[in-house]
C-alpha cells in the first residue's frame, strides 16, 4: 500500500479527504527519478541497467519502474503488433524480447507519444514485473513489484493484552505481541508461539511479500476435529527492516475474533495490497 493504492490518499477509494483540489479518485498520475541502481533480468541476460529510472506511480496500481531506452539492451527488443491506450498516460506500443531460444511476446511497452501530462516517461521503457526472471535494486533481489517509497512498515512491542478466539474457542492470548502496523491495512499483531494454545498442522501454502519476505502457513485443529487451513501465518527469515516478527505467529484478523484489552477488534474488510489482496486474503482468492 501507499499513496496510490488500497485505502491510500491518491488511491480508487482513499480513506480520507484533502482540503484542496485533488485529482478526481482513480486519476493520479505521480512519476519521480528513483536513485537506485535497478537491474532487470530474463534468461540470464541482464536486460536493463540504470542508475536513472523514473519510478511511475498511478491509482489502483503498484510503482513501475521506467527505464531509459539507452539502459535497455535493444538488439534484444523486437517490435511487437500490440498497441494499448491509457486514458492517464496515451497510447503505448510495446517490445517483444528474444534471448537465445525463449521469446516473449509483448513483454515491455513504451509511449513514443505520451499525452501532454505524461510527457516525462516518452520513449522510456517498461517490464511486465512477473513475466521478467529477475528484479534487483542495488545488491538485494525484490519480488511481487517494486517497493512503494511511500509505504511503511512499523514494527513495534506492545504489552498490550491480546486475545484470539473463533466461535468461542480461546486460541491465543498475549501480553508480549508485536505490533506491525504497515500502510493502509489493519493492524497485525505478532504473537510468541507459546502463547498460542491452538493445535497447529502445518501447510504447503507459501506467499510472500514485498516489504517482509516469503510468509509459511498453518492450519489450525479445533476440538471437533475440523482443521481450519491457513488460518495463520508467519515469517522464518524476514527482511531485515522486519527482524524481529522472526518465528511469531500472525493470525488472518479477517476470519478470528481478536480483543486487545478486552475490546473487540473488529474484523477488518478484505483490503487490496501490491496487485492482490493481504496475505490472508491471497489464500482465499486462490482457493486454498
Amino acid at each position: 500500500m501507499g499513496l496510490m493504492t488500497g485505502t491510500g490518499p491518491l488511491a480508487k477509494n482513499p480513506a480520507g479527504q484533502f482540503n484542496f483540489d485533488a485529482p478526481e479518485p482513480g486519476q493520479a498520475l505521480y512519476m519521480e527519478p528513483c536513485e537506485k541502481w535497478v537491474r532487470v533480468v530474463l534468461g540470464g541476460e541482464t536486460i536493463a541497467d540504470s542508475r536513472r529510472t523514473l519510478m511511475v506511480s498511478e491509482s489502483g496500481h503498484q510503482p513501475v519502474y521506467y527505464f531509459p531506452p539507452e539502459d535497455v539492451r535493444s538488439e534484444l527488443l523486437e517490435p511487437s503488433d500490440r498497441h494499448t491506450r491509457c486514458p492517464k498516460k496515451g497510447e503505448a506500443s510495446y517490445y517483444s524480447i528474444r534471448v537465445g531460444d525463449r521469446f516473449e511476446k509483448a513483454i515491455a511497452w513504451y509511449y513514443p507519444e505520451p499525452l501532454e501530462r505524461a510527457s516525462p516517461i516518452k520513449d522510456m521503457i517498461a517490464f511486465y514485473f512477473d513475466r521478467m526472471d529477475h528484479w534487483y535494486e542495488e545488491d538485494e533481489e525484490i519480488f511481487v513489484h517494486p517497493r512503494d517509497p511511500y509505504h511503511r512498515v512499523d514494527v513495534i512491542p506492545t504489552s498490550r493484552h491480546i486475545r484470539v478466539s473463533l466461535d468461542g474457542e480461546l486460541l491465543a492470548e498475549s501480553d508480549q505481541a508485536m505490533a506491525l502496523f504497515e500502510s493502509n491495512l489493519p493492524t497485525r499483531w505478532y504473537l510468541p508461539r507459546e502463547d498460542v494454545r491452538a493445535e497447529l498442522e502445518p501447510t504447503d501454502t507459501a506467499t510472500r511479500c514485498p516489504y517482509k519476505g516469503i510468509a509459511s502457513y498453518y492450519a489450525v485443529r479445533r476440538p471437533d476435529g475440523e482443521t481450519v487451513k491457513d488460518l495463520i501465518w508467519y515469517y522464518d527469515d524476514p527482511l531485515a527492516a522486519v527482524d524481529r516478527i522472526a518465528g511469531r505467529l500472525c493470525f488472518f484478523n479477517e476470519r478470528v475474533d481478536v480483543e486487545v484489552d478486552g475490546q473487540p477488534e473488529g474484523r477488518p474488510e478484505t483490503t487490496w495490497r501490491h496487485g492482490v489482496k493481504s496475505e490472508a486474503a491471497a489464500i482465499a482468492r486462490s482457493g486454498s
